[in-house]
């Protein structure tokens, strides 16, 4: 955008007038400008806050209920909240796993309990058999850094 044209003033009183106002104005861009950074860090600290809380709750409710799952946060959100692992279980061989979301090729808009519907333990798919996999909770960080699905 073009810079803002002020015509000057004939008389020397006008000029210092507008010379003043000029300088007061650039001067509470700077002001505006850095409480608009203070208010933006709060509230993604606030929406940091509010995605950790949401992925807590449903990590209690799969613990305390063994579900349901649904409602659950996006993927972005869990990521945001500080859980970026998904720990689930196959219902056939029991055997555990560790889903990094971040590394997942779905959208990020996509919830939690859409994607977990669709997970499938790798170690029964080797002999043939699909069985769905159970979510045991979200997680901030893999049980054995090896183990990565």
């Amino acid at each position: 955008m073009a810079p803002k044209h002020h015509p000057t003033p004939l008389s020397g009183g006008d000029r210092k007038a507008l010379a003043k106002e000029l300088g007061r104005a650039r001067a509470m861009t700077t002001i505006l400008a850095a409480q608009s950074a203070e208010a933006r860090a709060k509230g993604e600290a606030l929406i940091r806050q509010a995605d950790k809380l949401l992925c807590e709750s449903v990590n209690e409710r799969l613990w305390s209920d063994g579900g349901p799952f649904a409602p659950s946060p996006t993927i972005d959100q869990a990521i945001n909240g500080g859980y970026a692992w998904l720990q689930i279980e196959c219902s056939r061989c029991k055997a555990a796993r560790d889903v990094d979301l971040a590394a997942l090729t779905h959208a990020p808009t996509n919830f939690v309990h859409d994607l977990a519907s669709r997970l499938r333990c790798q170690k029964c798919a080797k002999t043939g058999k699909r069985p769905a996999a159970t979510v045991l909770q979200l997680a901030q960080r893999a049980r054995n850094p090896g183990q990565e699905t």
